[in-house]
């Protein structure tokens, strides 16, 4: 551990070594040189700002198999259900795949989840998928893949502007201000939504308890990067509030955040560290069998957290040889503080639970490439600790129930990837690559309860980081400048898995736990084809996926059932003519549960976009989401209580670039 902080320390000033003129660009240190290796997919700022719904997290199902916990999106979902995976993996709230804004984990630092509002698609220049885990410079929580959004930079448009109003008596308004400050560059970007939204019980089974998912959404974000030495340095905020209804009385939920991080961007050093406060709040309603009336079960009303770290990155050449060396620390802290057992409207008990964790990591990377041959591998040592784990329950008025305090524990994990490209002819490309990975369980999975309805999970402060194993084989090919094609077989093993088991479940009420499954088995073929012609572009991307459990013990009975919410088919594919396109995709059926029995319907949507410029200046832009109100069916419960995804919804724009 000293030996990790002594070089996350010393390896910047390395970075202001031999200084010279440098022109600023705002970003971070770019592609790494093993990365033509493995199945990288790059969403570009044009895709990224002209979706139907303007939301970077539905553009991200471009890529097939990516997807999040339930099929709902920011506007209706619980944040706890937007964790991120792929690969058929399956998850829950933390998900499976890293995603990284400039270099920074995004995750909540209790529970994991990604809070999608935040990122405005005008703010960011491009999106890099990566499937795949192992990811040494990466580490924890890059088991399925990693998504790098990265921030605009040099030659974004001086000012954007976008006000949009549409259905459920939606508005949303946006604004981008970038352009030189001093010798550097700047941009502030800041939004609002906000809806009245849709009622996500389908219209047969709602009754007198069912309303629309409201919401309010508003963030603010900035980045300054200014020459320092031989490199720049680049320091980001964010401020964000996220309010959210489920759909009923005593649904709310609260989300918000202030996040800031400085980086250092050398020729052949990067240094990072940063910041991230969140609290969270969230209520829990029961609903009478005739939907007539909500009742308030549990009230999240306070849930603080704190994420800290720094990483460090060197990438020097001996020759044809390229490094990356590192180095990376991260730490989380944060709590839950709950009222529940309500009685006549009234909590009865009061539940405090959370705790520690920090990574203390090393990496190291070599590639050697030629005109035809590139060779990359990686290996990462990392050590972990949790502690403070607590759990605490106690009756309103005195009494304590619960109050358990957890063995400290620690342990450490290895990360390593190896992969080839090569060149057969030169238009086609043969990848292959293998690699493992690990997550550490999220202090929410460890310390929290919880409960949906009639419906409760438990929590087990005895998990263990879950561990994966990939193979993969690809081939790329190019028979046009304008044209690129792919496919990806892949196997995974994900050892340890975490899940939410069901212990016993009837018509009024199911009791879950959190428990490390054996394992999840996934095998997959995945195909993308891209190709751009004059004013046509197009773009498609399927998956398929067999996914099974491996269970044993407590879980026997989940053996050989496919992970709940993975969907074995998704295909996506986009249109576009000048200022026009069209987006449809195709999701299989999946199961809500992990024993099987609650199956979600296939659904086929279909979304179109088009644009009239006015000026040079003005755009007026019209979007349709979910064109033929096909019902996405998001969520089944016990009781066969069916919720939607978002139904067809009309937008109406004008965006203005000065």
């Amino acid at each position: 551990m000293r030996a990790v902080l002594t070089l996350i320390t010393a390896l910047p000033a390395v970075a202001l070594a031999q200084p010279s003129e440098i022109v600023v660009t705002g970003r971070g240190p770019g592609e790494a040189a093993g990365d033509k290796a493995y199945a990288v997919t790059t969403i570009d700022a044009d895709r990224l700002r002209n979706s139907a719904d303007g939301r970077v997290e539905s553009v991200l199902r471009d890529v097939a198999g990516l997807q999040q916990f339930r099929r709902s999106d920011a506007r209706s979902a619980n944040p706890t259900s937007q964790g991120v995976t792929l690969r058929g993996l399956g998850g829950n709230a933390s998900g499976r795949v890293l995603v990284l804004l400039d270099g920074v984990p995004q995750g909540d630092p209790f529970a994991g989840y990604v809070s999608w509002p935040l990122y405005l698609p005008e703010r960011l220049e491009r999106v890099r998928v990566t499937r795949g885990g192992g990811s040494g410079a990466n580490g924890s929580g890059a088991l399925a893949g990693t998504i790098e959004l990265e921030s605009i930079g040099v030659g974004a448009a001086p000012v954007t502007a976008t006000l949009a109003g549409g259905s459920f008596a939606s508005v949303d308004a946006r604004t981008v201000v970038a352009g030189p400050l001093g010798s550097g560059f700047a941009f502030v970007a800041g939004g609002h939504a906000q809806a009245d939204g849709f009622i996500p019980v389908v219209a047969e089974q709602r009754g007198a308890a069912d309303v629309g998912t409201r919401y309010a959404q508003a963030s603010l974000a900035g980045r300054a990067s200014f020459p320092v030495g031989s490199g720049e340095l680049q320091a980001g905020f964010a401020l964000f509030d996220d309010r959210r209804t489920r759909g009923t009385a005593f649904s709310a939920n609260a989300t918000t955040g202030a996040d800031a991080s400085v980086r250092l961007v050398g020729r052949q050093v990067t240094a990072l560290g940063y910041v991230q406060l969140r609290r969270f709040t969230s209520q829990f309603a029961s609903v009478d069998p005739a939907r007539g009336r909500a009742a308030l079960t549990l009230d999240q009303y306070d849930t603080p957290a704190t994420g800290l770290g720094a990483t460090v990155e060197a990438r020097p050449r001996l020759g044809a040889l390229a490094l990356r060396l590192g180095g990376e620390w991260r730490h989380t802290s944060g709590q839950t503080e709950e009222a529940f057992l309500f009685v006549s409207g009234a909590p009865t008990r009061l539940r405090q639970a959370g705790g520690r964790s920090d990574i203390v990591g090393a990496f190291g990377e070599a590639t050697l490439a030629t005109d035809a041959l590139t060779l990359t591998g990686g290996v990462r040592l990392d050590r972990w600790w949790l502690s403070g784990g607590q759990l605490s329950e106690r009756r309103i008025g005195g009494g304590t129930i619960t109050d358990l305090r957890f063995v400290e524990r620690s342990g450490t994990e290895t990360t390593a990837r190896l992969g080839v490209n090569q060149v057969i002819y030169p238009t086609l490309n043969l990848r292959a690559a293998a690699a493992i990975g690990w997550r550490l369980p999220t202090l929410n999975e460890l310390y929290r309860p919880f409960r949906v309805g009639n419906e409760a999970t438990a929590a087990n402060a005895a998990l263990v980081p879950e561990r994966s194993t990939g193979f993969e084989l690809g081939l790329d090919w190019n028979p046009a400048p304008a044209v690129r094609l792919s496919a990806t077989a892949f196997a995974t093993r994900l050892s340890k898995a975490i899940a939410n088991i069901t212990l016993t479940s009837t018509a009024a009420a199911t009791q879950r736990e959190r428990r490390n499954l054996d394992a999840i088995m996934a095998q997959g073929v995945e195909l993308d084809a891209e190709v751009k012609t004059g004013d046509w572009s197009g773009r498609v991307s399927g998956s398929l996926t067999r996914s099974r459990v491996r269970g044993t013990g407590v879980a026997a009975a989940l053996d050989g059932l496919s992970p709940a919410q993975v969907a074995p088919l998704q295909v996506s594919g986009t249109l576009g003519w000048r200022w026009m396109s069209a987006t449809a995709r195709y999701v299989s059926a999946q199961f809500d549960d992990d024993q099987n029995i609650r199956r979600l319907a296939p659904a086929l949507t279909a979304d179109l976009v088009a644009a009239l410029p006015l000026s040079r200046a003005f755009t007026i832009q019209l979007r349709v989401e979910n064109i033929a109100d096909t019902a996405v069916e998001a969520a089944r419960s016990a009781a066969g209580i069916v919720e939607r995804a978002a139904p067809r919804t009309f937008w109406a724009a004008l965006r203005w670039t000065g």
